[in-house]
This record gives C-alpha cells, sequence and structure tokens, in this order.
C-alpha cells in the first residue's frame, strides 16, 4: 500500500498524506458524479421506470440493503417458506437462480440466533438473516443487471408480514 501511495506521489506522513487522499478521492467522485446524466423527470414510480433510469445512468450493479421489522415469527422460522419467498423474488424481479437456496439455522447467541439464507443468481447474489429474537429479516439483493429496488421492498416486507422497513440502495458504477 505504501509503494502505491508513494508512486502516485503521497509523501509517508499521515498528517499530510491523509487530507490530500481524502480531498482527492472527493474530486475524483465529484468528476465520476458531473459525468452521469441528469435524473429524468419523469415518475421513477411508474412500472419499469426505475430499471430504465438505472440503465441511463449507465450502472454496473444494484445493491439494495432492506430491514424489515416486526416480522411473521412463523414465517421467518420456515425454510421452507424462506426457500419460497427466494423462488417468488427471483421471478418477480426476472433474476436467473444459480444453484440450490441454502437456508442454515445456527446462533448460540439468542440476540442473533435464526436462519440465514443465501441464493446464487447468474448476475450475483441474493442473502438474508432472519433473526428470532427480534422478528427482524435483514435482506441483501445484489446484481449487475438492474431491479427495482422498490418491488424487492414491497414484496419482501408484505412477504414476511413486516410492520415497517428500512431500505438503503447503493448504485456500483
Amino acid at each position: 500500500m505504501r509503494h502505491a501511495l508513494e508512486r502516485r506521489g503521497y509523501g509517508l506522513s499521515p498528517v499530510t498524506t491523509l487530507p490530500r487522499l481524502v480531498s482527492d478521492c472527493a474530486v475524483e467522485t465529484q468528476a465520476i458524479a458531473e459525468r452521469l446524466p441528469q435524473a429524468p423527470t419523469k415518475d421513477l414510480a411508474t412500472e419499469g421506470a426505475m430499471v430504465e433510469h438505472f440503465a441511463q445512468l449507465g450502472v454496473w450493479g444494484v445493491a439494495t440493503s432492506i430491514d424489515i421489522y416486526n416480522c411473521n415469527p412463523e414465517t421467518i422460522r420456515d425454510a421452507d417458506k424462506i426457500r419460497q419467498f427466494v423462488v417468488e423474488l427471483c421471478d418477480l424481479i426476472q433474476m436467473t437462480r444459480y444453484g440450490d437456496t441454502v437456508v442454515v439455522h445456527f446462533g448460540e447467541d439468542e440476540r442473533v440466533a435464526g436462519y440465514s439464507m443465501t441464493q446464487l443468481i447468474e448476475t450475483s447474489l441474493i442473502s438474508a438473516h432472519f433473526a428470532n429474537q427480534t422478528n427482524t429479516t435483514y435482506l441483501d439483493v445484489f446484481s449487475c443487471k438492474p431491479y427495482d429496488p422498490t418491488v424487492v421492498e414491497e414484496f419482501a416486507q408484505r412477504f414476511f408480514g413486516g410492520t415497517h422497513c428500512i431500505a438503503h440502495v447503493n448504485l456500483r458504477i
């Protein structure tokens, strides 16, 4: 790492190197943002508009993390229901599953005990952990094929019977 920084003209002093490195990263991020097209004026809630918008931006991938609270305890403690969710979600967002869905229950500490799920898809991965103690689902969907995160959020909350959720979407450029 030190040699890579030196090749880019950074000194060895953390006092002077770190602020310059942070500043340079901010400049590079701004340059990338300026090259992206402006957001469309149409309503992104319409069918397929979000996927089209991501394609226009030229994003490499979409990563969505969704925390769903107060889920139905029977659903998140049922491995077959979790597998059913994966099949239905992949069909809904038109992702091709690659291999079997892995659902494993573990966790000696009750705070984190519950099922964990992974499903490879041809364009990346879907994973989740289901926390028994809080009846919370922590779902992650990453794909280099665009999909609508709102569709995933609404479907997952409805499927697991959650009362509310928080979603974060990261575009990979």
